[in-house]
């Protein structure tokens, strides 16, 4: 690693670390701009690297250079002005921290709650994912909402309308 880095970035780090071991990076810190979007703007619409460009319009972003998307040069640029402000949003370990747990999701991805937010299901619908889903990031979320609930396993008092 170069002299003075602290840190590696990229938007959907367990894409990357496919091909950048720890042998390349001398085994650096991650941030993942995907995982950290989700925490300090969970209202986006999507949380793709491009979306997020489209929606926030970060400060100083050149249109131009961020296109063509799913380009590397482009998706880094525009993952340079996430990681920016992310990084105005919390301080360096905490996105640390949070790029190396699984992703904590916003809405439900897929499956029979596919689109429900978190904090809407009930008990019921967490427990059913907690025992049968494999998927990291679902079992984290739904852990997560458990705990947020106080592990009580009443359902939240909205939901009973």
């Amino acid at each position: 690693a170069a002299p003075g880095l602290v840190a590696l970035a990229a938007h959907r780090v367990e894409f990357e670390r496919r091909w950048c071991v720890d042998a390349l990076t001398g085994g650096l810190p991650w941030v993942c701009t995907y995982k950290c979007a989700l925490r300090v703007w969970p209202d986006m619409p999507s949380h793709s690297n491009q979306v997020l460009r489209y929606e926030r319009r970060p400060l100083g972003l050149d249109r131009a250079l961020s296109l063509p998307a799913h380009r590397a040069g482009p998706d880094a640029y525009v993952t340079a002005h996430h990681l920016r402000d992310l990084l105005d949003a919390a301080p360096l370990d905490q996105l640390i921290a949070w790029s190396r747990e699984p992703a904590l999701l916003v809405r439900v991805p897929f499956g029979p709650f596919r689109g429900r937010r978190w904090n809407e299901l009930e008990d019921t619908a967490l427990d059913a994912i907690l025992a049968r889903d494999s998927d990291r990031d679902m079992r984290f979320t739904a852990r997560h909402e458990r705990d947020r609930r106080g592990g009580t396993g009443v359902t939240p008092p909205m939901l009973l309308l």
